[in-house]
């Protein structure tokens, strides 16, 4: 095994790195912390790592102190079931002098494949000199038991697929200068991203491809992400339950229906089954769920949540019926982008039982009402859209809420209350 990780060690020092296009994921790294990139798989945190390399270059770093290794590596299936102190000793057996001496740039891809690497990490933190990147594409990478073990010492960035103004960087587009020209290829490429989505795999090829490709993103995320990650018990309830989640991307759902819809198909599950099912696709970056807006924790266990996907591209691939509902996509291309910028994203339910699609919590804790409508040429629609919006500003004591739509512009008043209504390509900037 170690002669395998040298050869890995110095086959990384010859590679010419292709570092794509540059995320806008606002990072920091320190020294003593670990950087921890997470998302779902094929989001892109390996060519993050590898734009983290070309500025450490850039910086004067020479390419032999910088260790990389991928964990999907299947010369590295040895590894995942044995000590990685060898990462170590591979390295100072082909470097001896570096040791204790030079500052050593450690990158781990997709570490979460190693089991217990965690105390590993915290101990390289500790007693070696090295600067630690890894990357996975699990949210328990968040949770309290790995913060624990690793005393504090990480912080933590989540990556999501391209973003719009990430997108219009790949098709060098300028969105900063709204010109007439600008606007009508902004607008030309939000038609593009509306159909591909945000995986960067995706983005030049033809429709046929991008579907097949986004489906096997879909299936491996369910089979090695999900159930064998997580030793399911029940596999195909575990895709059936994906399945009719996907179909329901941007609507309410209940345990309770899951439930009862799984048992129909034969499946003998309990409604614990099918909440762990849910938290295990939370935990692979897949689905999210999205909570009614309450002080009350109980009341938002106790009431249904909305289910959101991490691609609506994705979504279209695998689950076609939702190609009809093409506001519901919007909603979801919405959704992401606020949990780009906030954790904590509600949907909001008046006195009068009105509903808006979200409320969101900024860095300054102010609420943000959002409602998304595809078109509101409709009277009955915009007056129903209007209405609600209006309710939740002055339930929640604010002055402004946006309707988002695909094309429309306008600001309505009432009193000292505005509702600004804006295109989706626009909102998105």
């Amino acid at each position: 095994m170690i002669e395998t990780l040298k050869e890995i060690i110095l086959d990384f020092h010859e590679e010419v790195l292709d570092a794509g296009i540059k995320r806008h994921l606002k990072y920091k790294y320190m020294k003593g912390k670990a950087f921890v990139c997470i998302g779902v798989r094929r989001c892109g945190k390996s060519t993050l790592l590898y734009q983290i390399i070309e500025e450490l270059e850039a910086k004067g770093v020479k390419r032999e102190n910088i260790l990389y290794l991928n964990f999907f590596d299947d010369r590295l299936n040895e590894l995942k079931h044995q000590n990685l102190s060898m990462v170590l000793e591979a390295y100072f057996s082909l470097f001896p002098e570096k040791k204790g001496t030079e500052e050593v740039y450690c990158f781990f891809d997709e570490i979460q494949e190693v089991k217990n690497w965690e105390p590993f990490i915290d101990r390289i933190l500790r007693t070696e000199k090295c600067s630690v990147f890894i990357s996975g594409s699990s949210a328990k990478m968040l949770s309290k038991e790995i913060a624990t073990q690793m005393r504090g010492r990480s912080l933590t960035w989540e990556l999501f697929p391209f973003s719009f103004k990430e997108f219009l960087d790949f098709k060098k587009i300028d969105y900063k200068k709204l010109t007439s020209k600008n606007r009508l290829l902004i607008r030309k490429c939000f038609d593009e991203y509306f159909l591909k989505g945000g995986f960067p795999e995706v983005r030049e090829v033809d429709n046929k491809i991008r579907i097949m490709i986004l489906q096997e993103y879909y299936k491996t995320i369910l089979h090695r992400d999900i159930i064998n990650r997580f030793d399911a018990i029940h596999p195909q309830a575990v895709i059936q339950a994906g399945h009719r989640l996907i179909n329901s991307v941007s609507s309410l759902y209940s345990i309770n229906r899951i439930t009862e819809y799984l048992k129909s198909l034969g499946y003998s599950v309990s409604k614990s089954f099918v909440s762990s099912c849910i938290g295990w696709f939370e935990d692979a970056f897949f689905l999210f769920t999205v909570p009614i807006f309450s002080p009350s924790i109980s009341k938002q266990n106790a009431n249904v949540k909305k289910i959101y996907c991490i691609d609506h591209s994705m979504v279209c691939s695998v689950a076609p019926k939702i190609l009809a509902n093409k506001g519901h996509l919007l909603e979801n291309i919405i959704f992401l982008h606020l949990r780009r910028y906030s954790e904590e994203i509600y949907y909001y339910r008046t006195a009068k039982k009105h509903e808006v699609d979200f409320v969101w919590i900024d860095s300054k804790q102010n609420k943000n009402p959002v409602q998304v409508s595809l078109t509101m040429q409709d009277h009955q629609t915009r007056k129903r859209e209007v209405v609600s919006l209006f309710c939740a500003i002055e339930e929640l004591n604010i002055l402004n809420g946006k309707i988002i739509t695909l094309d429309e512009e306008d600001v309505i008043k009432d009193g000292d209350k505005t509702i600004e209504i804006i295109p989706a390509w626009k909102y998105l900037l």
